[in-house]
């Protein structure tokens, strides 16, 4: 949709192809001034926070402090990781502006994170705050009791945390 070219390499990653697109089109057509997204979006994520955390990136430290402020409130852990050129180097493509996964087996999270990125403020004109959180490894509890407001299965990682987000937005 924003007229990037994508080189596919990994086919179990299309859903950040989408995500592109979606964030895009929101800044687009509704030049939101905060914009957060959430999504199971790699089990890279799982490897370096476990179950414990999301991990979420975030394109300006204003949005990425609201972000932790809510989810103290909420209850609902994240943790901050980094977007940088050296992660954003490795989905570099050169047949197309990018791959769709980085380069190699680390930061497998980030390079998502840095994929994202691509589609939000890369117009002129567009100027949005964006946080991205990965709760794949929160969003379901197999065993029961990390949580203890989920006793097993669906935990709803996140939904309070989007909540009190949205309160203290607000203010």
């Amino acid at each position: 949709m924003s007229g990037q070219t994508v080189e596919v390499l990994n086919t179990d990653a299309e859903g950040r192809l989408v995500l592109g697109d979606v964030l895009y089109y929101a800044q687009k057509h509704y030049k939101p001034k905060y914009m957060v997204n959430y999504a199971t979006l790699t089990g890279a994520v799982t490897v370096a926070l476990a179950d414990v955390y999301a991990g979420y990136m975030a394109n300006d430290d204003e949005i990425a402090k609201k972000v932790e402020e809510a989810a103290v409130q909420s209850g609902d852990g994240v943790w901050r990781l980094p977007l940088g050129e050296q992660y954003d180097k490795m989905i570099n493509s050169t047949i197309a502006d990018m791959k769709n996964v980085g380069s190699g087996r680390g930061a497998g999270t980030i390079t998502a994170g840095q994929f994202l990125a691509r589609f939000v403020n890369c117009e002129d004109g567009m100027n949005t705050k964006w946080a991205h959180v990965d709760i794949a490894g929160v969003a379901y509890d197999g065993k029961g009791g990390a949580d203890p407001r989920v006793t097993k299965g669906a935990t709803g990682h996140s939904v309070y945390l989007t909540y009190k987000l949205a309160q203290n937005l607000q203010k």
